[in-house]
């Protein structure tokens, strides 16, 4: 990046507007690309703990901050600097989901469900890959309605209703 920002005052000094301006474009696309890796990151953390919390039937404290914190993050990072508009639009998550993460997620998930106790393969034909996606929009949508004040406790109920919930909940497991 830093090569372009020298290229970028180059053109201007010497007045190329329109280089100048391929320059800011591609410098954009750049950070689009790095926020949506950002995202794509977090929300594969979503999923993992999602995915274990369906196969297991359970919920564990450090699930839940696992999956607050990737909640927290996905809400501040997919903001964009003018407050009023997204990266990822609330109607994208599905289709977001689908082709660009969830393979993934079961993977990595893989090495923790039941310890391990089974391979991605394994994991791929138990997780319910539809179940998965609604569960992870229904909390994603949060950050579009919720302030980020608001948003953990509100992460915190909907999570009673996660199988093993209510036990969490109580503080049994």
């Amino acid at each position: 990046m830093t090569q372009e920002l020298i290229d970028l005052r180059t053109c201007i000094q010497d007045g190329r507007y329109a280089d100048a301006l391929a320059i800011v474009d591609e410098l954009e696309g750049m950070s689009k690309k790095a926020i949506l890796r950002q995202i794509k990151s977090f929300l594969r953390i979503l999923l993992i703990h999602l995915i274990k919390n369906q196969v297991e039937k359970r919920l564990t404290n450090s699930w839940v901050a696992s999956i607050r914190n990737a909640i927290r993050e996905i809400k501040e990072v997919n903001l964009k600097d003018n407050k009023t508009s997204y990266y990822v639009n609330s109607n994208e998550w599905e289709n977001f989901i689908e082709e660009e993460v969830i393979e993934d997620a079961i993977a990595d998930a893989s090495d923790e469900v039941m310890n391990g106790a089974y391979n991605q393969f394994q994991l791929a034909e138990m997780v319910d890959r539809n179940q998965i996606t609604q569960t992870a929009s229904k909390f994603l949508a949060l950050t579009y309605s919720y302030s980020a004040k608001e948003l953990p406790a509100v992460v915190a109920e909907t999570l009673t209703q996660l199988p093993g919930g209510e036990d969490w909940k109580a503080g049994r497991r």
